[in-house]
């Protein structure tokens, strides 16, 4: 009877044991779990609270936006305060935002055929009755001749008629272009957007596109989405990016970079100057040609970039002003600064 009595006291301390290892397995995950539920917790609250600080930011830029073209709106140009780069310390972070005035680049929805249906939005700036696509495909082609390091001349010819292909909304080839079936062909087969582009970075996915010059081209370009405007302005286009104006005038980059030097702090006051200059009557633009320049600007685009604690958020808003002056947002996207 000692003998049994001594081996239930045995198994019941086993069980003991085994109970409190259970339990002490149980409370450590538990715990590890409530650790995890907590920095989940306090980083969504604070990726909530740096990106309420881009919007905030999104909102203080388009007020800017409205009081610069009430008072300002009519000549745009780079000693306007807009144009540099802000930043904002605020306890645990920081915001850093910059507009940047998206009609100082070749927007590439200004190829959409005057005859494709692919402009079916309703979009007042649309140019479909534009007689001179040809002439804005050699600006194309002027401006990729301008691109470092340089394209070569056959790479230029079959992306210049493969981007038409890309935006147009039928299936027929352009001379050096690429429609679906070239596509499809690939290891990774796609189609063709047929339609307005509504990113740069599609251009990536157009027949003739390299990467060793797609980046330095990328800096040159833009999209302004379900819209074919072409209107530069001429004020906000910096040397750095003077082949924008060889590319749409015809002039050498270095008469182009002449030109956008002696424009004076404030710029051109009129479309007018710019076209009065020599250089620019030598070329005996035509008058459609002639309205690829302004002095204003309607498209804004904004990079935002927050920082709150361990959480950082970038923001990119693209602002369009109308004929009213009023300013609407048609894009945002979640991206690098």
């Amino acid at each position: 009877m000692m003998n049994s009595q001594r081996n239930q006291q045995g198994v019941a301390l086993i069980i003991v044991l085994l109970i409190v290892a259970i339990v002490s397995v149980l409370a450590t995950e538990m715990g590890g779990r409530m650790q995890l539920q907590v920095k989940r917790a306090s980083n969504i609250k604070e990726n909530n609270q740096a990106y309420w600080y881009a919007m905030g930011a999104e909102q203080y830029a388009r007020k800017s936006l409205k009081l610069l073209i009430d008072n300002d709106g009519d000549v745009i140009h780079l000693d306007q305060q807009w144009d540099q780069e802000f930043a904002y310390p605020i306890e645990g972070g920081g915001i850093q935002a910059q507009l940047v005035d998206m009609q100082s680049c070749f927007n590439l929805n200004a190829l959409v055929e005057p005859d494709s249906p692919a402009p079916s939005v309703n979009n007042n700036n649309s140019n479909n009755n534009d007689p001179l696509l040809p002439a804005r495909k050699l600006a194309f082609k002027r401006l990729l001749d301008e691109v470092e390091p340089a394209i070569p001349g056959y790479n230029i010819d079959i992306l210049r008629d493969s981007l038409v292909d890309w935006l147009d909304n039928d299936s027929r080839t352009t001379d050096y272009g690429a429609e679906d079936s070239e596509y499809e062909s690939l290891q990774f087969p796609y189609v063709a957007a047929n339609n307005f582009m509504v990113h740069k970075s599609e251009l990536r996915l157009v027949k003739g596109v390299e990467v060793p010059w797609l980046n330095e081209l990328l800096k040159l370009v833009c999209v302004l989405p379900n819209d074919s405007l072409f209107k530069i302005n001429i004020n906000t286009v910096s040397e750095e990016n003077a082949a924008v104006i060889a590319a749409a005038t015809g002039l050498t980059r270095s008469d182009a970079e002449s030109i956008l030097a002696n424009r004076g702090a404030e710029g051109y006051q009129k479309v007018e100057e710019f076209l009065d200059d020599p250089s620019i009557q030598a070329l005996k633009l035509k008058n459609a040609q002639k309205d690829w320049f302004d002095v204003k600007t309607s498209h804004f685009i904004l990079h935002t970039k927050t920082k709150y604690n361990d959480a950082t958020f970038a923001m990119q808003t693209l602002f369009k002003v109308d004929s009213n002056k009023k300013i609407s947002i048609i894009r945002r996207e979640f991206s690098g600064f």
